[in-house]
């Protein structure tokens, strides 16, 4: 059998993860803080049927060897956590992370998420959680007379109530983690990541401090999805397929004209 049908099946699958991929990117384009992906891929095995400098005659090697590959396959998928575009939102509760960091938000078993979605908004009793009712940490609760609420760009949350309309008052500050590692985060789906041992241990600081980002109040960062370079990713995948699919397609002539030599 030869051994071309085996190596370009594995050609045509990385395409198809490349291409499944690519989808995700591009579904997710107007997600808030998304990260786009980036598949990377290792040649497998190599059969060597003669190693480069074996002696070809006394006193002489061989320059070159002969091997031959077995393939494909994926070996990483990696988060790039470029800055995403900031767009004015002028809801008071959005904040955007402008430069390195996440923000904490916990579940409700107490397990810690990180995001980058700065979607913000107030439960019944007044405590800050994201849109699925997830407490931000540490925990921050707005009076119930509050008139108007400010966000500085460390993080200090302050605010104006009814009965102090003329004085502001610091009601607490969101804080920033990052990790020594960033893309070896777990990705858990809406919009949250997990801490892995690849990861490394969080880092908790203030916003625009010792190389945290700054917060920007009434912005959201979006997508950092670039849909020029994920359709032409598409186009090369495509490609890719069809010129493995034809490498099959060779192999499976050149099998039939020798199982025809006979008849």
């Amino acid at each position: 059998m030869l051994k071309a049908l085996f190596t370009s099946a594995t050609g045509m699958k990385a395409q198809q993860l490349t291409v499944d991929n690519t989808a995700n990117n591009l579904a997710n384009v107007n997600t808030t803080g998304f990260k786009r992906s980036q598949l990377g891929f290792q040649d497998l095995l190599y059969v060597t049927k003669r190693a480069a400098g074996t002696e070809a005659a006394q006193g002489l090697q061989l320059p070159t060897g002969l091997q031959i590959g077995s393939g494909v396959r994926p070996s990483s998928n990696t988060k790039i956590f470029s800055q995403g575009t900031l767009e004015n939102t002028d809801n008071k509760l959005d904040v955007a992370i402008e430069g390195d960091g996440f923000l904490q938000i916990n579940l409700p078993n107490g397990d810690p998420r990180y995001t980058r979605d700065g979607s913000l908004r107030l439960n019944s009793s007044g405590n800050l959680v994201n849109t699925e009712g997830y407490l931000v940490q540490p925990q921050i609760t707005l009076p119930q007379d509050t008139m108007s609420v400010s966000i500085g760009t460390d993080g200090t949350v302050s605010v104006i109530t009814a009965g102090s309309p003329t004085s502001a008052t610091q009601v607490g500050q969101l804080t920033l983690v990052r990790f020594p590692n960033p893309a070896g985060l777990s990705s858990e789906g809406s919009n949250f990541y997990s801490e892995t041992s690849a990861s490394g241990s969080p880092i908790t600081g203030t916003a625009g401090a010792d190389g945290f980002g700054a917060i920007r109040q009434g912005f959201l960062e979006r997508s950092n999805v670039e849909v020029v370079s994920e359709l032409v990713n598409l186009i090369l995948a495509q490609r890719a397929y069809e010129i493995n699919s034809r490498a099959i397609k060779a192999g499976d002539e050149m099998l039939a004209t020798s199982n025809n030599i006979t008849s």
